[in-house]
C-alpha cells in the first residue's frame, strides 16, 4: 500500500505541474488554425550546379531564415521539402505578394572594402544595430506591430548607413567566387573561427582586396543581401602580397553554433542558383477560428461519450478509467505545451486519435480482469493478473503506432509530421494513464472495503464466485 500511496503523490503532483503549464505557455496554432500564408520556393539547378544537394539546399534555407526574420513574422515554419523545394508559412502574414518579393530573389553575397576615415562611423553604427536588434526580439514577444514595423525601418535605415561605409571592389567579389564556408575550432578549443575558400578567381580578388587593407584598421565588409554579417580585419604581416592560397579565417568570438551558421550563410549566399515561388496559398483566420471550434466541439463531445460509455458498461473501473482520461489529456496537453509543439488541425487529430488509444488499453486490461473474476479468482488477483496479462497486447498495440508514427514523420512533411508527433506523445502518454494511474487508481479501490462489492466490477458475475471475488 506503501506503494500505492506514492505513486498517488505523484500524479497529484504531474496533474498541478500539468495544470500550471497549461495556465502559463500558451500552444502556438499553425497556419491552418491561425490564417495567413504559405510558399513552396523551388531551387533550380544552373549549368554549373546541375543538380541541388543536401548542403546546398541548407544553405538557401538559412538565407531564407534570415529574410523571414527581417518580416518580423513570429512562428514561422521553414523546412525543406524533397530535394529541391523549400516551404514557407507564415502564420498571420495575409500580404503573400510581400513574402514573395522579399524571399523570391537569390541571395547575394559581397566582400567589400571600407572607405578610408570611416572607422569612428562603422564602430557607431554597429553598436546602434545592436541595441536595435535587441529591442526588435523584445518587440516580436509583445506582438506590437507598429513598434516592430517602425524598429523595422530604422534597421534598415541603420543598414544602409553601413553599407555607405564601404565599396565594391573593381571587379566586385562576388557569391559565385566562394567555394566554401564552414566553423572550425581554434587551436586553444574555446572559441571558434569561420574557414572560407575562394575558387581561383575568387582567390586573386581576395588577395588583392586584403593587401589594400591589410594593416590599414579598415575591415572587410561581407555582406549578404546588402546587410553587413561580419568585418574582419587584416594584419599588417600581409601587405605585400595579400592572403594568398584563397583560404581565409574569420576570426571573432564565435560560439559553435554562431560560427556553423555563419557558414551556412556565406554557403547559402554563394549559390549562384535561381529561386522562385513555385506556389503561393492564403488561409483567412476565419477558415482557422472555424476549424479550431469544430475540433474542440468534436473532441469534447466524443470524450463525454466514451466517459458515459466506460462508466456504465465497466462500472467502478470505468469511472477510475475516466479520471486516468482526463490526467492523460492533461499532461498531454502541456507536454504539447513545454516542447513547444505548432499545433495544426491533423495534430488536434492525432491528439483525439491517441484519446482512442488511451481508452483501449483500459478496455483491454477490464476485460481480462473480468475473465479472471470470472473464472473464481479473488478481486486482488484478478486486478493484478488483468493488468499483467494485458500489458503485452497495450505494448504491441502501442509500439506498431509508433512505427506508423515515425514512418510518417520520417516520409511525411508539414502538417502529416504534426498529426504524427501529436499522435505518438500522446500514444506514450496514454500508456502511462493506462499502467501507472489506472492500475494505482484500482489497488486503492480495492483496498476500501466499502468498494470491494463484486457488482461494481463484474455485473454478470455468477453467484457461486461472489464470496471468492470479495476475498
Amino acid at each position: 500500500m506503501q506503494k500505492q500511496r506514492s505513486l498517488l503523490a505523484l500524479i497529484v503532483v504531474l496533474i498541478i505541474a500539468a495544470i500550471a503549464v497549461i495556465l502559463t505557455i500558451p500552444i502556438p496554432l499553425g497556419l491552418d488554425l491561425r490564417g495567413g500564408s504559405q510558399l513552396t520556393i523551388q531551387v533550380k539547378p544552373t549549368a554549373e550546379i546541375k543538380q541541388i544537394t543536401e548542403n546546398e539546399l541548407e544553405g538557401v534555407k538559412k538565407v531564407v531564415e534570415g529574410r523571414i526574420n527581417g518580416l518580423g513574422v513570429s512562428e514561422p515554419v521553414i523546412q525543406t521539402v524533397g530535394t529541391d523545394k523549400i516551404l514557407v508559412q507564415l502564420p498571420g502574414v495575409n500580404d503573400p505578394e510581400q513574402a514573395e518579393r522579399i524571399l523570391g530573389g537569390t541571395a547575394e553575397l559581397e566582400f567589400r572594402k571600407q572607405k578610408p576615415s570611416t572607422e569612428p562611423q562603422l564602430f557607431a553604427f554597429r553598436a546602434s544595430r545592436f541595441e536595435l536588434k535587441k529591442k526588435q526580439d523584445e518587440l516580436r514577444k509583445s506582438d506590437d506591430a507598429a513598434a516592430i514595423a517602425k524598429n523595422q525601418e530604422e534597421l534598415q535605415k541603420n543598414n544602409q548607413a553601413i553599407a555607405d561605409l564601404f565599396e565594391s571592389t573593381d571587379p566586385p567579389l562576388i557569391g559565385k567566387y566562394l567555394e566554401n564556408a564552414y566553423g572550425e575550432p581554434t587551436q586553444q578549443g574555446n572559441n571558434w573561427n569561420v574557414a572560407i575558400r575562394f575558387k581561383p578567381k575568387g582567390g586573386e580578388l581576395f588577395a588583392e582586396l586584403t593587401k589594400n587593407l591589410a594593416g590599414t584598421g579598415r575591415a572587410i565588409g561581407i555582406f549578404l543581401d546588402n546587410e553587413l554579417i561580419s568585418s574582419p580585419s587584416v594584419g599588417p604581416e600581409f601587405a605585400a602580397t595579400g592572403i594568398t592560397g584563397g583560404s581565409a579565417v574569420i576570426t571573432g568570438t564565435f560560439t559553435p553554433q554562431e560560427a556553423n551558421d555563419l557558414g551556412v550563410q556565406l554557403r547559402g549566399g554563394a549559390l549562384p542558383v535561381p529561386v522562385e515561388i513555385a506556389e503561393i496559398r492564403t488561409v483567412g483566420a476565419t477558415l482557422g477560428k472555424d476549424s479550431i471550434q469544430s475540433s474542440i466541439y468534436a473532441g469534447i463531445g466524443g470524450l463525454i461519450l466514451v466517459l458515459i460509455f466506460m462508466v456504465v458498461y465497466y462500472r467502478l473501473p470505468g469511472l477510475i478509467a475516466n479520471f486516468a482520461l482526463i490526467i492523460y489529456a492533461l499532461l498531454t496537453w502541456a507536454s504539447f505545451a513545454l516542447l513547444g509543439i505548432t499545433l495544426t488541425l491533423p495534430g488536434i487529430a492525432g491528439f483525439i486519435l491517441s484519446i482512442g488509444m488511451a481508452v483501449d488499453a483500459n478496455v483491454l486490461i477490464f476485460e481480462r480482469t473480468r475473465e479472471e473474476l470470472q473464472a473464481g479468482k479473488s478481486l486482488y488477483r484478478s486486478v493484478e493478473s488483468g493488468f499483467y496479462r494485458a500489458f503485452s497486447s497495450i505494448l504491441d498495440g502501442n509500439v506498431t503506432t509508433v512505427i506508423a508514427c515515425a514512418a510518417l514523420f520520417w516520409l511525411g512533411s508539414g502538417l502529416v509530421k504534426g498529426f504524427a508527433v501529436t499522435l505518438a506523445l500522446g500514444v506514450a502518454m496514454s500508456m502511462f494513464s493506462a499502467i501507472t494511474c489506472s492500475r494505482t487508481f484500482m489497488f486503492v479501490a480495492i483496498s476500501i472495503s466499502s468498494l470491494r462489492k463484486p457488482e461494481l466490477y463484474c455485473p454478470n458475475l455468477p453467484t457461486s464466485n461472489k464470496a471468492e471475488v470479495a476475498q
